[in-house]
């Protein structure tokens, strides 16, 4: 299903023995625009500590109760190796993790989650089957917050044309299948349009700005889109049409 990310901030977090705090925020990649942590914030019970959790030990979320069951026990999310509040990400940080509880080294294989397309159970990974130089890739971090990148201005082809007010997550894949793009504040009588990030040229972390390949009237006359209704198939069509593109589910 296609939700808000906005809309999934402060989702209450629970782990199999209790409750562990609320949803604050995503990391994705800039590569795949794959959710790689969901970051919790945990409140006073590990104050001063940064907590980050994989799709993999989510379950499906409760849109009515606005609550995500966790697959881990609060123990375990207690000892897991810490990280300063605001300190990067790094890959020796990832592969601590993966060990601790059991995840794959998603960044191994050409698949979005590794060696396939989709979330894998945890399990244990086998650290003989994957040699050291592998498992550790890039040291460069190409994770971002959605928070961070919510405001960032949206630069097309011949001009600027709007920011980034949200995204749509795939919570199936755990992706983020489209920007959401408001252009009210640049053109008269503007309005909400969806970008998937396969059209994203380039995104500049210095000078808060995303580059598409379309141009500011391709954006402007593109569907518009309405928070209040879902985006489903009929409506991603008529997107994928309307740009010329080949859908992405077939």
């Amino acid at each position: 299903m296609l939700r808000s990310v906005l809309e999934i901030y402060d989702y209450i977090l629970d782990a199999t023995d209790g409750q562990i705090g609320r949803c604050h925020d995503f990391l994705f990649d800039d590569q795949h625009w794959a959710i790689r942590y969901m970051e919790a914030d945990t409140g006073k019970w590990l104050a001063g500590r940064r907590v980050l959790i994989s799709p993999v030990s989510l379950g499906k979320p409760d849109w009515q109760t606005r609550l995500f069951q966790v697959q881990l026990t609060k123990s375990q999310i207690e000892a897991a190796p810490g990280i300063d509040l605001d300190a990067p990400v790094s890959r020796q940080h990832e592969i601590l993790w993966a060990k601790h509880y059991g995840w794959s080294y998603y960044w191994v294989g050409h698949g979005v989650w590794g060696t396939t397309d989709h979330i894998t159970p945890p399990g244990n990974p086998d650290d003989t089957s994957v040699e050291p130089e592998e498992a550790r890739g890039s040291e460069d971090s190409y994770l971002r917050s959605t928070r961070e990148v919510t405001g960032y201005r949206i630069q097309a082809k011949d001009d600027k044309i709007g920011h980034v007010e949200d995204f749509i997550l795939d919570d199936e894949l755990w992706t983020l299948r489209y920007l959401i793009i408001d252009t009210r504040n640049w053109l008269p009588g503007g309005r909400k349009v969806l970008v998937s990030p396969g059209w994203v040229d380039r995104i500049s972390w210095a000078d808060r700005l995303v580059g598409i390949n379309l141009s500011t009237k391709a954006i402007e006359n593109g569907p518009e889109y309405d928070p209040a209704s879902p985006v489903n198939r009929e409506y991603e069509e008529r997107l994928y049409d309307y740009y010329g593109r080949p859908y992405y589910w077939k």
